[in-house]
């Protein structure tokens, strides 16, 4: 087998399924360590504590997840979960810079 990650259709073996979720795993990390500089933003932007949450804001983004998850004929409601738990990850992320910025 050479290095190259085989798109899931394209796997014949087990090992082939397990470097292609492997390779994900990283790329799903890179894209959280985007997402949570965008929180490291947000608590740079945000003048004042108290909007750090922001409850519909944070209906929306589970909303759109659990929709496009739907659209995808991906487990909607599993999904909504783990969004749930990265917006609240994610908002206590912001809220630990928020006071590391002006302290």
């Amino acid at each position: 087998m050479s290095d190259a990650i085989l798109p899931p259709d394209e796997c014949t073996t087990m090992a082939e399924v397990r470097a292609g979720v492997d390779a994900t795993d990283r790329a799903l990390m890179d894209l959280l360590d985007r997402r949570f500089g965008y929180m490291r933003a947000a608590a740079r932007i945000k003048t004042d504590r108290g909007v750090v949450r922001d409850a519909a804001r944070k209906a929306q983004v589970i909303d759109n997840a659990r929709a496009d998850a739907a659209a995808r004929a991906l487990p909607a409601e599993a999904l909504a979960e783990i969004w749930d738990k990265l917006v609240e990850a994610s908002i206590a992320y912001e809220l630990v810079e928020w006071d590391r910025i002006r302290s």
